[in-house]
């Protein structure tokens, strides 16, 4: 499932990436939301020397609606996500369709991905990939995936079933790929991640995540205060403690808080916050963990590089990762 808007200069080289697949039977649904290059031209040519290719022209209908569209019409069981500015390795179809082969149990599986031309890869977007890249079991993409999306989309194959179980692509004011794996995870759906880079990603200014207001950090932030707050793993009774005590913290896990879910105690290890409050609620050491009964714990520290540490401090005090604390992002 492709869609296209205004994608000339990339077109051809992604579309021979996923024409070359081997050992893999599909149809390319490639749908056109209302380009005015030669985008529509280059797929229907395509699809005239090679029967495996549909060209869908809805006209301008917005990447939802074009996602829906390409699901509606969809004759397999599974559907591959593509973007129109990446390449797949000619092994990715065939991978991922035979993982789900073998793990019915599974409802999507993504890839991992490498970011390219390597002078336009950002620092912030080279330690996300890092951090992504990690998450690959299902245990570990449910105690992660309140920390960002754990999948880039275009590298994702799901069981068409469990995607119009769940209600499919939705529109509205957050990135509809992240609000799809939340709503997955809620359902109890198990996802996981091939050990494999099969899809090339490509970095730009243009990127949709970078120009969209869907995509901006407060519309992850609202979202995933959202679906928090649904995670029974919230609800079990426990005291909360939220670890970090800093000022983008606070924000950001008030929208948490405004749903009803108060910490008993903020955690930091700045000594000149130890003894403070915040909004009425003291900031602890980490030692204040130890405590019985076992409060369930936030981490809010947004430093990838800091999770590995906060995982083994709290590993050393008996905290079991998705089950006794999870990250946020």
């Amino acid at each position: 499932m492709l869609p296209i808007r205004n994608a000339g200069a990339t077109l051809p080289a992604c579309l021979a990436s996923i024409t070359r697949q081997r050992g893999a039977d599909f149809e390319l649904l490639a749908v056109d939301d209302g380009s005015d290059d030669a985008s529509a031209e280059l797929v229907d040519a395509l699809a005239r020397r090679d029967a495996r290719v549909r060209l869908l022209q809805p006209g301008r209908v917005g990447l939802v609606a074009a996602l829906s569209l390409g699901v509606a019409e969809a004759r397999a069981p599974l559907v591959a996500r593509m973007d129109a500015d990446d390449l797949m390795h000619p092994d990715r179809l065939r991978m991922q369709r035979d993982f789900l082969a073998a793990h019915a149990e599974i409802a999507l599986v993504a890839s991992r991905v490498a970011l390219f031309p390597r002078p336009l890869v950002r620092a912030g977007n080279a330690e996300y990939l890092r951090w992504q890249n990690r998450v690959l079991t299902p245990e570990q993409v449910a105690q992660q995936i309140y920390v960002e999306s754990p999948f880039a989309h275009p590298s994702v194959m799901l069981r068409r079933s469990a995607l119009e179980a769940v209600g499919g692509y939705r529109d509205g004011p957050f990135p509809e790929d992240y609000e799809l794996w939340l709503r997955m995870r809620a359902a109890g759906l198990a996802m996981a991640k091939l050990p494999r880079v099969l899809l090339a990603w490509r970095e730009g200014a243009g990127r949709t995540s970078r120009v969209d207001p869907r995509y901006a950090r407060a519309a992850f932030d609202q979202l995933r205060a959202r679906y928090l707050a649904q995670d029974p793993r919230l609800r079990q009774g426990r005291e909360l403690a939220y670890w970090g005590a800093g000022r983008s913290t606070r924000l950001r896990a008030k929208l948490l808080i405004a749903q009803g879910f108060p910490p008993t105690a903020w955690i930091d290890l700045d000594p000149r916050k130890l003894g403070q409050t915040i909004w009425g609620v003291p900031v602890r050491p980490r030692a204040w963990l130890l405590k019985r009964p076992r409060p369930f714990v936030l981490v809010y520290v947004t430093n990838h590089g800091a999770h590995d540490l906060i995982s083994g401090w709290l590993g050393e005090l008996g905290y079991a990762p998705g089950e006794d604390y999870l990250f946020v992002g």
